[in-house]
């Protein structure tokens, strides 16, 4: 018999049985679609890492840090005490070093944004437009903050709306599910630098309440204490550059910061704060303002990738903590590939079901078509072609289930993502699950695989049945 024919009789045999083949495939359908949604979400998080390193400057971005500088958000669990400063002597040194293309200085500072009845506590970074540029931010309006400006400029992320809350109330967007009344590309706002005065400042203005039904003894001994006097805070007004493209349900990489130019900045700073110590800078022993302007990290663009380690291991030397892009997609590659492998092994469990099915359907029809076999048998078909025609059922089933099974991944995947915000729910940036064209190929041939495997001892059985006890017994 050729292949044509056992195809032809496998395909009979399986119509011949159309409920119990398509209970079959049903489970192999389950099976195959567990194992790629299942996959799909740790891909999904591996591609959110990758399009996060890639907007972080890429695998040759090297992150150097030295003594805290700053009022950063921002932490990392390898840093150790170092007691040198990135200042701007540090930034040339490190642009001087052999395979690097440029260094730039980024300071981060916690400020606070006004609007009429609306309060905003958010994270600014502040950096040369050369950085700003090569950050490749995604703009719905506008442009990049300009250097040679009087007054800061600032670029918004697209989740800075929801970080206002009403003065007072302590409701914002997460609460009542209303963003702020605020024009950020067309309203002018006011930008507190100095935190520390700012809310000392609001503790005051809010005391002195509740003083009813307190003795005169507590009262004089409060009014005894002798209180630092609370500094006036400056406001200075700002209007925006830009805004990053993404409504406020679309989380990236961008999100939760203000961008503005670091010159700007460093001259508004130091105006405000003459003659006194600027918010997380350093300070000599004598407690006064350090001679230096310090930053909080330096980004470094090594030249190709392969220098990377040479050079970061130069940096570290230097007495800097050093931070690669490479070794952080690394150390979560390690992650995810578990990740993986324990999300891929609950969905075979589902897999390994279906081929105990597959091999229950091959015996049963062995058993159905015992005298079948038989006739061929002494008709001339050889061993070879019976055991092919089995494996070609189990094989079809599993093939039918495979396609079917995708087809059902890629309808729960686009369910996922949907119900997600494409992520944005989950705190990703992109879609949480992602099915890439190999991973269907690679599933159905799976399917295939475990279809044949758990059809070949069912036709090792047909194989060795007696031609004429076959054709005898019904």
């Amino acid at each position: 018999m050729n292949w044509k024919d056992l195809l032809r009789m496998s395909l009979s045999n399986l119509k011949r049985r159309r409920l119990r083949t398509f209970l079959t495939v049903l489970g192999v359908l389950i099976g195959t679609a567990s194992i790629v949604v299942m996959i799909s979400l740790g891909l999904g998080l591996q591609q959110s890492l990758y399009r996060e390193v890639e907007q972080s400057g890429g695998l040759t971005m090297i992150r150097v840090s030295g003594a805290d500088a700053g009022n950063s958000m921002m932490y990392s669990e390898a840093s150790e005490e170092v007691e040198k400063y990135i200042d701007d002597e540090a930034v040339e040194s490190l642009a001087d070093l052999e395979h690097v293309e440029r260094a730039a200085p980024v300071y981060e500072m916690t400020v606070v944004l006004l609007k009429g009845g609306y309060e905003g506590q958010v994270q600014l970074q502040a950096m040369p437009p050369d950085s700003l540029k090569a950050m490749n931010i995604p703009l719905d309006g506008g442009t990049l903050p300009a250097s040679g400006k009087k007054q800061i400029e600032l670029l918004y992320g697209n989740g800075i709306p929801t970080m206002f809350y009403k003065r007072g109330g302590g409701e914002g967007y997460y609460e009542t599910g209303m963003l702020p009344e605020i024009d950020f590309m067309k309203d002018s706002l006011f930008l507190i630098l100095d935190t520390e005065a700012y809310f000392q400042q609001q503790e005051e203005n809010s005391g002195g309440s509740g003083q009813e039904g307190v003795g005169e003894n507590v009262k004089q001994e409060e009014n005894s204490i002798a209180r630092s006097p609370v500094r006036s805070v400056q406001k200075h007004v700002v209007r925006a550059s830009g805004m990053v493209e993404g409504s406020p349900d679309e989380y990236n990489s961008y999100y939760y910061y203000v961008y503005c130019d670091l010159d700007t900045l460093k001259q508004t700073l130091k105006k405000e704060f003459s003659g006194r110590v600027i918010p997380g800078q350093p300070t000599t022993k004598s407690g006064k303002p350090y001679p230096k302007f310090c930053y909080s990290y330096a980004q470094v663009k090594v030249e190709d990738i392969e220098y990377v380690d040479e050079v970061a291991n130069v940096i570290r030397n230097m007495g800097y903590n050093v931070e690669t892009n490479a070794e952080y997609l690394d150390s979560m590659k390690g992650q995810f590939a578990i990740v993986q492998a324990v999300l891929g092994g609950i969905g075979a469990v589902s897999l390994l079901v279906a081929a105990i099915g597959i091999a229950n359907t091959m015996m049963m029809s062995i058993y159905e078509r015992t005298k079948e076999i038989g006739i061929i048998k002494v008709l001339g078909c050889s061993l070879k072609n019976i055991r092919q025609m089995f494996l070609m059922e189990a094989a079809a089933i599993g093939l039918i289930g495979g396609v079917a099974g995708n087809a059902l991944s890629l309808l729960l995947s686009a369910a996922i993502n949907f119900l997600t915000g494409h992520g944005a729910a989950m705190g990703f940036d992109g879609n949480i699950s992602y099915i890439p064209g190999w991973l269907m190929l690679a599933s159905m041939g799976f399917a295939m695989l475990v279809g044949v495997a758990a059809g070949y001892f069912p036709a090792l059985r047909a194989m060795r049945l007696s031609p004429l006890a076959a054709i005898r017994g019904e």
